[in-house]
């Protein structure tokens, strides 16, 4: 505003004084944010999800069908620390936060889960899957398996 009213002064070439503005020192500069829009809320009835079970983390992902990411979260995100992170308890924590808000949100009814790894938040997580009410259309484990593995470090000349 007074950048404006000084702009109008120097138009109609008339000295002016500059203003001063006074804020005190709680008070920020006010600034008009843009608006945002608020996001349509999706429902997506049927989706799947992921389980990523490893000795030190769980990880539950819910995806739409075509594999879009709608909720997140880990035994990590979840409060737990270190050798916490990898026991049963820590995953199904974790996948009641996930299917809870990916319930809430998008209205989460039916899910394929595909299970990865061998961690102890495997069944876990399944388990909580079924209490929270979503019927589980089918369950898959993509977990990979050992084929001889990578070539061999040369052997050690002495």
């Amino acid at each position: 505003m007074a950048e404006e009213k000084v702009k109008e002064d120097k138009a109609t070439d008339q000295p002016s004084e500059p203003e001063v503005e006074s804020q005190s020192s709680s008070e920020g500069p006010k600034t008009s944010k843009p608006k945002v829009k608020k996001r349509a809320r999706r429902a997506v009835s049927a989706g799947q999800v992921h389980v990523l079970a490893t000795f030190n983390n769980t990880i539950i992902t819910v995806t739409d069908d075509k594999g879009n990411v709608l909720v997140s979260a880990s035994a990590g995100s979840s409060g737990f620390r270190g050798s916490k992170k990898g026991t049963a308890y820590a995953a199904q924590v974790a996948a009641e936060k996930a299917i809870g808000a990916a319930k809430q949100d998008f209205g989460l009814e039916k899910a394929d889960v595909s299970v990865h790894g061998i961690g102890l938040g495997r069944e876990a997580a399944i388990r909580t899957l079924i209490n929270q009410k979503i019927q589980v259309e089918s369950i898959k484990d993509i977990t990979g398996i050992a084929h001889g593995g990578v070539r061999p470090r040369k052997a050690k000349r002495n």
